[in-house]
């Protein structure tokens, strides 16, 4: 991994080492406007942050494109979309980060490798229109589908780039006698009629980046992007070597007029995808092939000058309206061999682990159900409870709320405390955390930590943090807050009293974990990567307890017996390669390597064992005692939250609202509760917050804010 900072005048000598709380540990590729990191959350999570060059941030009209970049992409929420995490369009160097996806662009694939088969086109091809549809139904239109933009994931493919799209009801689609898109890649509206340019724009684009993908050029070529603008308008397109089953759809798609294109919607009906494409485009990001260009965010912003400046004729051809839907039945018969496509669930990314033992719940205890916000719906809007537990209640907050205390046994809510809610790119809410007795909320916009009275939720005092960035690490009672130059302080948590500030050893600048008791656990790794430094910190006192530094990229992940401390660490492409187990008393450290790297999500130890999380829902147990691995689930929930453990189970949750449970000793599923998406209506999910455990039950978050209870002695029974 490179260093963090850049040296003289190379291309790396901008780079900053922290976006908001998130450091920045190598560069995954730059643009004309920015660059793309890769970083790390607190829990471990792989980010890919995209910061602006320097010279940009000054510039009031991009800081106004990007800040409409970080709100569009964040209305979206899809399997086939990349999810933002976390942003801040009003920081000095404005940022963006989302998660981190693996694989390499659908243009650098072609280039590299050639054509993808007829299997792999069609399983493109219903990603991409399941994409769509998120995007149109969020209200939006991308405005600028090309290659460039999609990424293929393991899992299927991912458009990003959200940095020109509209909402397709605004009225400031584009300035006067600007084009926006990439003219390859542009539908006839957007070079005649810009400011009518709607969703049936981006169903041409999916169309002639199919022709792309099956034949490595578009359906309109030529070097002057006159010329193809002019073809795009007037002539019809070259759509040889294109899979005969295909060529109906793909002419709908691009029909002259906007109203004769299917509907997303309608390319899914239309579209069954062969069995034989189920795993065509995973195999197409092969293992040993660095990705061209890793990550969920891309490495250049487009362009709104690609195109020719004046607009075109409208063409005198007109299609016959409702063309495309007579093609359906043609192709569902071409098609009937294949089997159905099962898409991948929705789901959203976790917090940090936990592993609290539940009492258990008494025999005339009733499952509950409740929500944070008072308008469960939330007015269309995701507004998913995140929660944490002390004293019999749940404190939880959401977009909108502060904080919200509920009590555990009976659901009903004690109070809540109003909150604004998150202000475009603002981020999203935490859980609150009780520490010194107070109920402690940070603002969504990471600006003002809010400590609270349990019993009422009056304010008890509040403190401007905005100067740390969202480095706001709570470990017990005490509150660290990290400067960019890496000094700590530490604030009491019920008095917002200072009560220590300094440097840690070798003037690191850690990002701090910290599991219910013990030590605060401060990780940093070295200038060039490839070893990592633990202190161990007293969080009241400022003390260190020990020091030890290791090979490799390391991410703690929790703690066990004895005061083991464990950890993962990363492979040259961010992979989790292996646990490391440390016992500090006897400085004795355990390095496991697992047989095959995982993209995992979320990292749990609980006794001897690690349970490992992977972004495609495998679940892998290994005992760190003997070294091996017991057990391996196939979950099929892709990205889901955080791992909870609790005596011999795993708790998780889908973003559609479902709670799972898991056997650690069988590796089996035990039960699952029902989806909870009814009242989510239109929005996005950032990450999908973790169960609770306690006092014999679980606890789980549903998008539409709804927080509920089950019995956690019979998954099986769960509803």
């Amino acid at each position: 991994m490179p260093p963090l900072r850049g040296a003289g005048t190379g291309p790396q000598a901008d780079d900053p080492e922290y976006a908001g709380q998130y450091r920045l540990e190598r560069r995954l590729g730059s643009g004309g406007m920015g660059v793309v990191h890769l970083a790390r959350s607190a829990s471990g999570l792989r980010l890919a942050v995209k910061v602006v060059h320097a010279e940009y941030a000054v510039d009031p009209e991009f800081r106004a494109r990007f800040r409409q970049e970080v709100a569009a992409a964040r209305r979206v929420s899809g399997a086939f979309t990349a999810s933002v995490v976390d942003a801040d369009p009003d920081a000095g160097r404005p940022w963006m980060a989302t998660l981190y996806v693996p694989g390499p662009t659908l243009s650098d694939r072609v280039k590299r490798n050639g054509p993808l088969a007829p299997a792999e086109v069609r399983r493109l091809a219903a990603g991409l229109a399941e994409a769509l549809r998120d995007i149109h139904r969020a209200g939006l239109v991308h405005r600028d589908l090309k290659p460039s933009n999609v990424l293929l994931a393991e899992d299927g493919p991912k458009v990003i780039d959200f940095g020109i799209s509209r909402p397709y009801d605004s009225e400031l689609r584009t300035e006067t006698g600007k084009l926006i898109g990439t003219p390859p890649f542009m539908a006839p509206e957007q070079f005649q009629r810009p400011r009518e340019v709607g969703p049936a724009a981006d169903v041409f684009a999916l169309a002639s980046l199919l022709v792309h993908a099956a034949t490595g050029r578009g359906p309109f070529e030529s070097e002057s992007p006159y010329i193809v603008a002019y073809q795009v308008v007037h002539d019809e397109p070259d759509l040889t070597g294109v899979p005969a089953d295909l060529v109906p759809l793909i002419r709908a798609c691009l029909a002259k007029e906007p109203a004769e294109r299917p509907t997303p919607d309608a390319i899914m009906a239309m579209l069954p995808v062969v069995s034989e494409g189920a795993d065509a485009l995973a195999a197409a990001v092969r293992p040993g092939e660095p990705p061209s260009r890793a990550g969920a965010l891309p490495a250049r912003p487009s362009s709104g000058d690609d195109g020719p400046g004046d607009s075109l004729r409208d063409s005198p051809r007109r299609r016959p309206r409702g063309r495309w839907i007579a093609l359906a039945a043609t192709i569902v018969v071409a098609l009937a061999a294949g089997g159905a496509w099962a898409l991948n669930e929705i789901d959203g990314l976790g917090r940090q682990p936990s592993h609290a033992r539940p009492a258990p719940a008494g025999a005339s205890w009733k499952p509950w159900e409740t929500s944070v916000p008072e308008d469960p719906a939330g007015k269309g809007e995701v507004r998913a409870g995140f929660c944490t537990h002390a004293d019999g209640a749940l404190y939880c907050s959401a977009r909108g709320v502060h904080a919200a205390r509920i009590d555990a046994a009976t659901g009903k809510v004690a109070w809540r405390r109003a909150g604004e809610a998150a202000r475009p790119g603002g981020g999203t809410p935490r859980a609150p955390v009780v520490s010194g007795g107070l109920v402690h909320s940070l603002s969504p916009d990471k600006r003002e930590l809010v400590a609270l009275d349990p019993a009422t939720g009056d304010p008890r005092w509040k403190r401007d943090v905005s100067a740390y960035g969202g480095r706001v690490y709570h470990a017990g009672d005490a509150v660290l807050l990290v400067a960019l130059d890496g000094t700590v302080t530490a604030v009491d948590g019920g008095t917002n009293r200072e009560l220590w500030r300094h440097g840690l050893p070798g003037g690191i600048k850690p990002v701090f974990a910290f599991y219910g008791s013990g030590p605060a656990y401060a990780l940093a790794p070295s200038a060039d990567g490839r070893r990592t430094t633990v202190v161990a910190v007293d969080a009241v006192r400022g003390t260190t307890s020990w020091q030890w530094t290791t090979d490799g990229a390391l991410t703690a992940v929790g703690t066990g017996p004895g005061g083991v401390l464990y950890l993962t660490e990363s492979d040259a492409r961010t992979r989790v390669a292996a646990v490391v187990r440390y016992a500090p008393g006897i400085g004795r450290e355990r390095r496991i390597p697992l047989s095959t790297p995982l993209e995992a999500t979320s990292v749990v130890p609980f006794g001897e064992s690690v349970y490992v999380l992977s972004s495609d829902g495998g679940l892998t147990a290994l005992h760190t005692g003997r070294g091996v691995t017991d057990w391996r689930l196939d979950t099929s929930v892709a990205n889901a939250s955080a791992l909870v453990a609790a005596e011999d189970r795993l708790y998780f949750s889908a973003a559609d609202g479902r709670l799972l449970a898991v056997d650690t000793t069988k590796g089996a599923l035990l039960g699952t509760t029902s989806p909870r998406l009814a009242r989510a209506g239109r929005g996005y999910l950032e990450m999908m917050p973790a169960p609770v455990t306690a006092e014999g039950k679980v606890f789980g978050a549903a998008p539409d804010g709804t927080v509920f209870a089950v019995d956690g002695r019979n998954p099986a029974r769960w509803r």
